[in-house]
């Protein structure tokens, strides 16, 4: 056995062993060298495997840690979990209605929110950027932005495309009024009423929404905290049903956070091509990575152009601007059809506006910037969460986002715990939001974008001691 293969068994026998614990912060790189008598490479080496593994993280200029995820390691789906969930009618509408309308509450502690902080938009930038574009907009613009929409704009995305070595065509790329219309069409592009698509399990709330509402059944498939979607499954899945598409987040995952490894990305690129079934990729959050890298897409492994590769703006510049688009591949003039027939476009000032600012650095600087307090308000979110919260509650967390997936014992509900919370002025999203089933009554996910400061741990005291009290009348 090499000699970084010892110090990586010997780090996860300590673990284990819960002599380091979660959330604890290892030896640094020279404190191991001295204590293990290695060489830094051999060290280094060592805590890279064990990273990579999900055993520990690293957090720029603070180190590395345990990672949150390994003490939740045996909360694997159990075997006698149903790994597919078929649904011939979704309606969780009232209960998304209900959630959101809460956010609005003044005051509110909002960890129910599906998007960031506002405070980290730029959006000073973004508004000098719109005035100037209205200034200037020419006469001819409404036409010049019609579907697929402004060409200025298609070419800095197919850019950004191209800077992750991905040869995605301008002509490729539609705007949207927002990522959600750009899934919507995908979908209706691909499907008709009655068709069978398949979500994970738990899934974005909006693609079960949308199969509500153009008439499609859904075909959950379990997706793990720290693996994402089942592969297995999946395929066992498409043997079973006439499958016509996928609706998938395979990055940063909306409500758990994992993001599928490149080998699972191609695998799941081929066994769609073996059964001929279109992907729609909802990949709006792949811009907020935590490291060196932005996550390929899974379309970056798709050779045969069945993948709608849809993402937006909003997460990451201003999320009232609603831009989006699809890289839709040879499904781009049928989008562009309904398009026209449903929304007629994406807004032309604004589509001018940003144009105008991504053709700037300010953009860069502005991502860099946000990933950057992203890590730092998620971990010490999943810090403080993990003080207060009882030992029998799991929080998993994942290197890139803003979620936090919290898992309660099971008997307990978390709709119980949304509208005890809602009294003490604070919101968070019930697992109910993300599953057709009864699954995930007992998960609720946290927004972990906001600063903590006191007013955020109190309220996390008080989630806390709600699940505690909660905790106590079931026993």
């Amino acid at each position: 056995m090499a000699k970084y293969d010892l110090l990586v068994e010997k780090v996860k026998h300590q673990i284990q062993n819960e002599i380091w614990n979660v959330g604890d912060k290892l030896p640094s790189l020279r404190k191991q060298v001295e204590i293990s008598s290695m060489s830094l490479m051999t060290v280094l080496h060592a805590y890279q495997i064990l990273e990579s593994q999900g055993w520990i993280v690293s957090h720029a200029r603070s180190g590395y840690f345990v990672a949150p995820k390994i003490q939740y390691a045996n909360s694997e789906h159990n075997s006698s979990d149903a790994a597919i969930h078929t649904t011939e009618n979704v309606d969780i509408n009232n209960l998304i209605f209900d959630v959101l309308q809460a956010s609005r509450t003044p005051n509110i502690i909002d960890f129910g929110s599906v998007y960031p902080d506002p405070k980290l938009y730029p959006r000073l930038q973004v508004n000098r950027a719109l005035m100037a574009a209205a200034s200037t907009m020419p006469t001819s613009s409404a036409l010049d932005n019609l579907p697929p929409g402004n060409k200025d704009l298609r070419q800095i995305i197919s850019k950004r495309y191209a800077a992750q070595g991905m040869n995605v065509h301008p002509d490729e790329i539609v705007i949207t009024a927002g990522a959600l219309e750009a899934l919507n069409l995908s979908l209706q592009a691909v499907t008709q009423p009655g068709d069978w698509v398949v979500v994970e399990s738990p899934t974005f709330y909006g693609s079960l929404q949308s199969l509500q509402r153009l008439n499609l059944r859904a075909l959950s498939v379990r997706a793990h905290p720290r693996n994402g979607i089942d592969l297995d499954s999946l395929e066992k899945a498409l043997q079973s049903h006439s499958v016509k598409a996928c609706w998938l987040m395979t990055n940063h995952q909306n409500p758990l956070g994992c993001t599928l490894s490149n080998e699972k990305k191609g695998r799941l690129i081929e066994l769609l091509a073996e059964y001929n079934v279109y992907l729609i990729e909802d990949d709006v959050y792949s811009e907020l990575y935590f490291g060196s890298k932005k996550p390929l897409p899974a379309k970056a492994f798709d050779q045969q152009g069945m993948t709608m590769h849809c993402s937006s703006f909003s997460k990451t510049l201003v999320a009232g601007f609603r831009i989006g688009w699809v890289a839709a591949g040879k499904m781009a003039l049928p989008i562009q059809k309904l398009q026209l027939m449903s929304t007629l476009s994406a807004s032309a000032p604004i589509q001018l506006a940003l144009a105008k600012y991504l053709s700037t650095r300010n953009y860069e600087k502005h991502l860099r910037q946000m990933r950057r307090i992203l890590e730092q308000r998620k971990f010490t979110t999943w810090q403080i969460l993990s003080t207060y919260l009882p030992s029998s509650v799991n929080v998993n967390y994942s290197e890139g986002g803003y979620f936090l997936w919290v898992e309660l014992p099971k008997h307990m509900s978390s709709i119980d715990l949304y509208h005890q919370a809602l009294k003490e002025n604070i919101s968070i999203s019930p697992g109910k939001m993300f599953s057709a089933s009864e699954k995930f009554d007992h998960c609720f996910r946290i927004n972990s974008s906001f600063e903590c400061l006191a007013s955020e741990e109190k309220a996390i005291k008080k989630l806390a001691e709600l699940i505690q009290n909660s905790i106590n009348k079931g026993a």
